[in-house]
């Protein structure tokens, strides 16, 4: 299996030299030359593996550096109940008629990130030590990526983890678990900015091809391939447990700000996953819902990057989405680079309103969206609790009312839990008047010590920082 950058580069990789490299020489992403068809056979095939087998079989098919028993042997290492709480790691349960949650937050850092942030970890030791090779890895998060990608790495061998967020942007338990990590290989940089600055300060860097190679930086954002890539499993892991045969269409709601988490739903969908709709459930900073209804994809300026009390979406680029877009329009490498090159770079926006290509997406993609605001989501909160029993995030409550915005009759609905209320307490007492439950490892955690260095917007002040501290 090669991969290519969506930007056109002449280069074709495999998967370990893109594991450790992240966005492509050219600015692009990577992406496989071909998805890989699953027939129904397999299907079949697969429908009853426990999770860790699922996982290598659907990894098998984009790795080919890795010898099979190694790979095999690191997804039985992650994918274990110590590590996620239970024997099917993403439990599916119906919460309505019609409409299914699949938690995906049981890891160490109660987020839906865990689910491939814990390979890649394993993934980066192991590589890393065949290599005989360090790696400085330069993060961007809203929230729940740094904490998984710092649990994930703290101790590795090998590895220095600089993560950036925005500064006061994020819950207080999200900083929490972050900044009171004392381990000498983690760094948190707290920027002054939001979110979409901190993403392209390390869009900058890994741009800075010599700074780059000199450092050894890499990426765990949802730029990495490989993380994405890990997210694919889940789709297949909840359709199965939403159906009973393989000839049953299933559809998903995913909240989402980068477009990471549901691009893997498209992949999986590439790949004849039968999904019929992938619902893009956002808030009020809703820069993708724009573009699925319009056709427009118009990026916000810092200043008009709401903060709201779904905050791991408070993005307004979203960097995954250029994945999508090549496959929208025909993987035409010149055609991508005018859209996120020259009318994004130039202008902020650029508009496929008119073109067929965009005319049809939802029925060749199955494509819809939505959009929540903070009454929405104190609603579905109060709701879900009440005629339930079920605690939900604010994330996950943007999701259920898109979800059910989109009901079609027979197909079942499963919405992506992204992460345990715990960690957005301040919501869930508006909404409900009382904190949720706590997991007793996580008591007083906001009391810890801090651990954090406070860095302009600005990408040379960042790689000075891990200049020093990588020498």
């Amino acid at each position: 299996m090669n991969y290519l950058s969506t930007r056109g580069h002449p280069d074709r990789k495999r998967f370990c030299d893109i594991l450790l490299e992240g966005l492509a020489p050219d600015g692009g992403l990577y992406l496989p030359e071909q998805y890989p068809k699953i027939d129904t056979a397999t299907l079949a095939k697969w429908r009853d593996l426990p999770y860790a087998e699922l996982a290598f079989e659907i990894l098998s098919l984009y790795i080919d550096d890795i010898p099979p028993a190694d790979l095999k042997a690191i997804c039985a290492k992650t994918y274990t109940a110590e590590v996620f709480g239970t024997d099917e790691i993403v439990p599916l349960r119906e919460l309505e008629d019609g409409v299914y949650l699949e938690a995906l937050s049981n890891g160490p850092t109660l987020a839906f990130k865990d689910m491939a942030m814990q390979l890649l970890g394993n993934l980066f030791e192991y590589e890393l030590a065949r290599r005989g090779a360090e790696l400085n890895i330069l993060g961007a998060t809203s929230g729940d990526t740094g904490s998984a990608a710092e649990y994930a790495m703290r101790g590795k061998k090998g590895v220095r983890v600089f993560m950036t967020s925005p500064d006061g942007r994020m819950s207080p338990f999200q900083q929490a678990q972050m900044f009171s990590l004392q381990d000498a290989n983690i760094h948190n940089i707290a920027i002054t900015g939001v979110f979409d600055d901190c993403q392209d300060i390390v869009k900058a860097v890994s741009n800075d091809l010599g700074f780059k190679r000199k450092y050894r930086i890499g990426t765990v954002n949802s730029i990495n391939w490989a993380r994405l890539l890990a997210q694919v499993v889940y789709y297949f892991a909840g359709y199965f447990q939403a159906t009973a045969s393989n000839d049953k269409p299933v559809s998903f709601t995913v909240p989402s700000g980068n477009f990471g988490n549901v691009c893997a739903g498209h992949v999986a969908r590439m790949m004849g996953l039968p999904i019929q709709t992938l619902v893009v459930a956002t808030n009020e900073n809703d820069v993708l819902d724009e573009f699925f209804r319009t056709g427009v994809y118009r990026v916000r300026a810092a200043v008009d990057t709401h903060e709201t009390s779904s905050p791991s979406m408070d993005i307004s680029k979203a960097s995954n989405f250029e994945r999508f877009v090549f496959d929208l329009v025909g993987r035409d490498a010149a055609k991508l680079r005018k859209l996120f090159v020259d009318d994004l770079g130039l202008e902020g926006r650029f508009d496929l309103s008119v073109d067929p290509a965009f005319k049809d997406a939802a029925e060749r993609f199955g494509f819809k969206s939505s959009r929540s605001t903070h009454a929405d989501r104190l609603a579905t909160i109060r709701d879900t609790d009440k005629r339930f029993a079920t605690l939900v995030d604010p994330h996950t409550a943007d999701g259920l009312k898109a979800a059910r915005e989109s009901l079609a009759p027979g197909v079942p609905m499963v919405v992506l839990e992204t992460a345990l209320p715990i960690k957005f307490a301040e919501t869930l007492v508006e909404a409900l008047g009382e904190e949720p439950a706590r997991p007793k490892k996580f008591e007083g955690i906001e009391a810890l010590p801090k651990r954090v260095v406070k860095l302009p917007a600005d990408a040379e002040a960042v790689k000075a920082y891990i200049a020093q501290n990588c020498d």
